[in-house]
């Protein structure tokens, strides 16, 4: 479909910030996942709240789709312009507005990367926590419901948003909350924006919870003889009410891969990668009470870095498994993809996939967010190859049913977009026509990045 009168529009309004050239319609129709790309008719570059609103309402009068960019980082397709459209760029929109120190809260425009907030942050002795690995904007974080390696102590995105300010798909300009840490005044509306991958508006505002930063740091890393006895050491670390600030798991190929990648000398074994804060005192009796944990259900090898170069060496390793596995064998697709389950479950589900995995042609790493029974597999296929093809989908159908089966969800933390559409059937059932209803009372004529999140 064309949208002509929209585009005209669009040219007259914006001038030099839209654009319509091949190559950067090509770069904003595809994220980071293994999704076809599906490119916009125009991409604009937003500089203001201002500038999204008479886009939208632009857009709205000609029915023509709007999708929200932000660093396209996204996994499951979430940027993919399936029915073309305008894509909006909030990358530009990176100023930090208000930082309320004592209050420890902080307004950023979407924009804003969350290295750049911290870096801002770090003299001030607060930082934000959500960190899922790679350079993404808040305002993408938010509307994915992104989460990371900090969640088992400081919660996802939903737990440190205090307020959005929203365009709708009027083009309305909408504040859902504010600055207070608790509100009893109607519906919750940041959280219903909060993981809706721009289905229901943009956002182009956010009002965030800082934390403070503890006095001392400790990282670590131990290795276990295979992973029952690593997810074994995570329940008995979470039951006894640790406060761990990070707890991941790499699989003995993903430790393989990552030392390949980076010249680093891990043991190729399944580790435990973890980390504390707190008083100095309190990590290190943190530290002792962990290592007896981890020590009678088979840990060794065990060390901790108290140098925060040595704590940043060691997440740096943790950090490039994806690079590390797309490296074991060039030229194949890579599809990532998660599910999370209650954490007495996390370690049947592992071992379950690894065994399909293991029964199948594809090459596939597997690391966890342990501490919330969230855990990824990065799968290798060839994309000329049927048989490798079908069987990822196999694999990932597999994993998916066996993590609702045991109660658990499709995906922790990398959202439905293209990808998991059919999944969010299987596990919301009649819930899904809510979805619908309340997608329909907000955009009535399906603007808003369709095609995403709901089944067709």
């Amino acid at each position: 479909m064309t949208y002509t009168r929209a585009l005209t529009a669009l040219e007259h309004r914006f001038g030099s910030q839209l654009s319509r050239a091949q190559a950067d319609r090509l770069a904003h129709g595809r994220d980071e996942g293994g999704h076809t790309p599906m490119a916009p008719d125009a991409i604009l570059n937003a500089h203001s709240t201002e500038d999204v609103a008479d886009a939208v309402r632009i857009c709205a009068l000609d029915r023509m789709p709007v999708i929200a960019f932000g660093a396209g980082t996204s996994l499951e397709g979430q940027v993919c312009a399936t029915h073309g459209g305008l894509c909006i760029d909030l990358s530009a929109m990176n100023r930090i507005i208000t930082l309320n120190e004592t209050d420890q809260d902080v307004r950023v425009e979407p924009g804003v990367t969350r290295q750049a907030l911290n870096a801002y942050l770090r003299d001030k002795g607060l930082f934000f926590p959500v960190d899922p690995g790679s350079e993404c904007t808040l305002g993408g974080m938010a509307a994915t419901r992104a989460s990371g390696t900090n969640a088992v102590r400081y919660g996802t995105m939903r737990e440190q948003v205090l307020s959005l300010q929203v365009v709708t798909a009027s083009g309305e300009v909408v504040e859902t909350g504010t600055r207070a840490r608790k509100s009893a005044a109607g519906l919750d509306l940041t959280h219903l924006f909060i993981g809706s991958e721009g289905t229901l508006g943009i956002i182009t505002g956010l009002s965030l919870r800082l934390h403070g930063i503890p006095e001392k740091l400790a990282a670590g890393v131990c290795r276990f003889p295979d992973l029952k006895s690593a997810t074994d050491t995570v329940m008995s670390t979470i039951q006894m009410g640790l406060p761990v600030s990070r707890i991941e798991l790499l699989d003995e190929l993903s430790v393989r891969a990552v030392n390949t990648h980076t010249g680093t000398q891990h043991l190729e074994a399944p580790t435990l990668f973890l980390e504390f804060g707190g008083t100095a005192s309190g990590v290190d009796e943190q530290i002792a009470t962990f290592t007896d944990l981890a020590l009678a259900c088979g840990g060794a090898h065990i060390e901790f870095a108290n140098n925060q170069e040595d704590i940043n060496r060691m997440w740096h390793a943790r950090h490039q498994l994806y690079y590390a596995t797309r490296a074991m064998a060039p030229g194949k697709q890579v599809v990532t993809t998660d599910v999370c389950v209650p954490i007495s479950r996390l370690g049947d589900c592992m071992l379950e996939t690894r065994a399909d995995v293991e029964a199948s042609p594809i090459i596939a790493t597997m690391l966890g967010h342990v501490g919330d029974g969230n855990f990824h597999t990065i799968m290798l296929a060839d994309p000329e190859s049927d048989t490798e093809m079908s069987a990822m989908a196999r694999l990932n159908e597999r994993m998916v049913r066996r993590a609702l089966d045991m109660g658990g969800t499709c995906t922790g933390e990398h959202g439905i977009g293209l990808g998991k559409r059919t999944f969010l059937e299987w596990e919301k059932g009649p819930a899904v026509a809510l979805m619908r209803h309340i997608k329909t009372a907000l955009d009535p004529h399906g603007i808003m990045n369709p095609g995403k999140m709901l089944p067709d």
